[in-house]
């Protein structure tokens, strides 16, 4: 039998079996018989002989050349199968047009190709008559559609869509749906279904509604949450500091003398010396609470702060010997009463102790205009106006520190981070100056956010000296 006898013997095989069949199937899809000529065709060799006989690699080689001959011959004819010759010479030009047909076997021209239905939309290759998956328009092999976060090909029945991309459905969970940084599981939703979560303005930590009740430690520096994953260190008082903190802490009064002395020449560097020598003690938390409530006679109402400039004569609890962290806190920390005995307009300042150098440095500052005000004559302020103003020294002082690069003490804390010991800060620490400037600008108290926000504006404009003699005068600040 020849070759053209084969080719029909074989094609009408075929026509009869696409005829019987419901539609072709290709990977996840199913579509209605198509014939050559039409815009979409797909032909699939079937996999059997229609009398359930396995057909010869060579009948399969045949049955293959015969449909991409069909394909070239039908498709370049106007009506595609439906087409027919009009004379025996055109009859016999097609026939010979078939023998020296410059293809080879088995192969079918790019442009006879249905344009966007069989080229793989991974790697852009033919998908030519293995199987296949569609998504929304697309179709792909099978090992070629993956998730476009870990490129895995997708297996699974379900899977997730985003625009033209595919998702396991667990990695686009994790893509999107947020995690709590505190307890690291995935933020529950609320009894409305929405997902609702806390967010800290600055650090952006992402956390359950619920741990700010749970009692999970926040650290009484930068008040990020305690996470899983990491531990804090109780400082004794009922406060806890994170490790970043506490990698620059001063621990004691001793450690923060450098400090102390680098800020009163920052003063007299802005023509603004104390002229009186001012005794600065680290005290406990509970040790300053009360000194604030004897120092305001019990009518202190601000919110907790981390210094005190005391004019009154007290004795308080300094921290004379810091302490070590051990166990499940810092062990081994030793206070010493101490008599303090008004000599000047100011008796003391009081710091809290365990806090990172530059929110200790910038407390100092506040409190150093305080007695520097006191010193000067400044009488009967207003809390916004004398706050206001003390608050926009500290905030200055932050900014000559992170501006300049450099620490201004390299021996400020014997408990400070390597950077700081040889002279130079590191980027956590200048990281910590930008939350403390922001907690100033920030802050939502009327006398120290109100007030430093009045004082920031008219030093802003008028400058720090114009503004200072302004308060002597009226009490006010300049507008």
């Amino acid at each position: 039998m020849s070759f053209q006898e084969r080719k029909s013997w074989w094609l009408s095989k075929l026509f009869k079996g696409v005829s019987g069949n419901q539609g072709l199937v290709g990977g996840t899809h199913r579509r209605p018989s198509q014939f050559i000529g039409d815009k979409n065709m797909v032909l699939r060799a079937p996999s059997r002989s229609l009398d359930n006989r396995a057909i010869t690699d060579k009948e399969r080689e045949e049955l293959d050349r015969a449909i991409s001959l069909l394909l070239a011959e039908g498709l370049n004819k106007p009506n595609g199968l439906g087409w027919r010759h009009n004379n025996e010479n055109d009859h016999a030009k097609a026939v010979q047009d078939d023998h020296h047909s410059s293809y080879p076997p088995n192969y079918v021209p790019r442009e006879y190709q249905p344009t966007g239905y069989r080229i793989c939309g991974g790697c852009n290759r033919d998908i030519g008559y293995g199987n296949y998956l569609g998504c929304m328009g697309t179709f792909y092999h099978p090992e070629c559609f993956c998730c476009r976060v870990c490129r895995y090909p997708i297996t699974e029945n379900e899977f997730s869509l985003s625009g033209k991309y595919a998702y396991h459905k667990n990695c686009f969970k994790d893509m999107t749906h947020p995690k709590c940084e505190v307890c690291l599981q995935y933020i529950p939703t609320n009894g409305a279904g929405l997902i609702e979560y806390r967010c800290h303005p600055f650090w952006s930590q992402k956390y359950c509604p619920m741990h700010e009740h749970d009692n999970t430690a926040r650290c009484c520096s930068c008040e990020r949450l305690e996470s899983v994953n990491t531990r804090y260190v109780p400082l004794g008082d009922g406060r806890s500091l994170c490790l970043d903190c506490m990698e620059s802490a001063i621990m004691d009064t001793g450690d923060c003398q450098p400090l102390y002395h680098t800020i009163r020449d920052y003063y007299e560097g802005m023509n603004m010396k104390l002229e009186q020598q001012v005794p600065v003690l680290l005290v406990e938390r509970q040790a300053l609470n009360e000194a604030i409530v004897k120092e305001t006679h019990g009518f202190h109402n601000m919110p907790e702060i981390g210094g005190l400039c005391l004019t009154e004569e007290q004795t308080v609890a300094s921290v004379q010997k810091k302490p070590k962290v051990g166990g499940h806190g810092l062990i081994g920390m030793r206070s010493q009463p101490q008599k303090l005995t008004r000599r000047c307009e100011v008796t003391a300042i009081l710091v809290r102790y365990g806090l990172p150098r530059l929110l200790t440095g910038a407390i100092l500052a506040h409190e150093l205009m305080h007695s520097w005000l006191r010193f000067k004559g400044y009488r009967n302020l207003n809390p916004e106006v004398e706050e206001g103003i003390c608050q926009v020294l500290s905030y200055m002082w932050l900014e000559s520190e992170i501006v300049s690069g450099t620490s201004s003490t390299p021996a400020a804390s014997s408990s400070s981070s390597s950077a700081s010991k040889k002279g130079g800060k590191s980027r956590l620490e200048n990281k910590l100056g930008e939350f403390f400037k922001h907690q100033i600008a920030n802050d939502s108290t009327p006398a120290y956010g109100g007030g430093f926000r009045a004082a920031n504006a008219a030093v802003n404009m008028y400058g720090l000296r114009r503004t200072l003699d302004h308060i002597l005068l009226t009490g006010s600040f300049p507008v």
